[in-house]
């Protein structure tokens, strides 16, 4: 019996001892010099929607903790309104909107999870949670960081409409359609 007892304090102990975890936050803001494009493509004709970075709620909270390499966040989103992106022209706009579900979903969210340095230093492996019209995938994303008073992060990423149950929209009885791979492009200017 002091065995057992002796086994279950030790392992007690050990789940609540931390190793290398300090938990830091701070903010950042994301400057209105940032761009973020989701393009597309349809069987006739390509199309982009431009976020307006002028209308991200700054600042942005980051809380991380160093885990050997790499640094570990929790609770660090990007949160971009659905109704921000501006794709050229009401129409299309409207159907932009369609697409995302934003009635129901209005925000897409770029969860950061964790970094870690390639060999390069200024390139990174993200791995970043993506949630579309309630749906959350998990994206391993290389990005380029560049400090030189402000920090420029520059990356892009391929999704699929049918990874988020979301419907390529169809016009003029079908003959146009959206292809279900969609390009999200950034280059963030963090201060």
């Amino acid at each position: 019996m002091r065995r057992v007892v002796f086994v279950v304090f030790i392992l007690a102990a050990l789940a609540f001892t931390k190793t290398d975890t300090a938990v830091n936050t701070t903010s950042v803001v994301v400057s209105s010099k940032s761009t973020l494009v989701v393009k597309g493509t349809t069987n006739v004709n390509a199309f982009s929607c431009v976020f307006d970075s002028k209308r991200l709620k700054n600042p942005i909270s980051v809380t991380y903790f160093s885990n050997g390499q790499k640094l570990k966040f929790k609770e660090t989103a990007l949160v971009l309104d659905n109704g921000c992106f501006d794709c050229g022209g009401k129409g299309i706009n409207r159907d932009f909107q369609k697409i995302l579900k934003s009635e129901t979903y209005p925000q897409i969210k770029l969860i950061l999870k964790e970094t870690s340095s390639l060999e390069d230093k200024s390139d990174v492996q993200t791995l970043v949670d993506v949630e579309i019209a309630g749906i959350k995938k998990e994206y391993k994303i290389p990005v380029t960081v560049r400090n030189n008073g402000t920090t420029l992060i520059n990356g892009g990423l391929k999704v699929c409409l049918s990874d988020y149950n979301l419907e390529q929209p169809k016009k003029m009885f079908g003959l146009i359609t959206v292809d279900d791979e969609i390009h999200i492009d950034f280059n963030l200017v963090v201060e």
